[in-house]
């Protein structure tokens, strides 16, 4: 973790590292609040885990995801992929992969006003097994 934050040009603290080791080994998204309650015996209060999750994001460490819910919710930017998302239930599935660069080649092609895409974001919703 420590590696992480320095690699980032991030100063290294007990908090950011607790944070950051929230996300570890983990595939879903988790939000402030998520991580407050895992972090719940470590007195680290929400204002400071905002601006921690703020600071990750823009130096890349962590992506927002948008779950179409009231909070925002991050995860580790390490590897690209996307979500299917329960709507009654709200559970999340992991999809490896993405071949959305020959879409992305087109859109630009037939854009008067951009001329190249950097990134993109693609969450699809639905109804899981359970719920249906």
């Amino acid at each position: 973790m420590e590696e992480i934050l320095k690699k980032t040009g991030l100063k290294v603290t007990p908090a950011r590292i607790l944070i950051l080791e929230t996300f570890s080994g983990k595939c879903e998204p988790l939000s402030a609040e998520d991580i407050s309650k895992k972090l719940k015996k470590k007195d680290i209060d929400l204002v400071t885990i905002y601006r921690t999750l703020a600071s990750f994001e823009e130096a890349g460490i962590l992506r927002k995801v948008d779950l179409h819910k009231e909070s925002q919710y991050y995860e580790l930017g390490e590897h690209h992929h996307h979500h299917i998302i329960c709507n009654k239930c709200g559970f999340v599935e992991e999809l490896e992969g993405c071949d959305i660069e020959k879409l992305a080649s087109k859109l630009v092609s037939k854009s008067s006003n951009f001329k190249t895409i950097k990134d993109h974001s693609l969450e699809f919703f639905g109804v899981c097994k359970k719920c249906s």
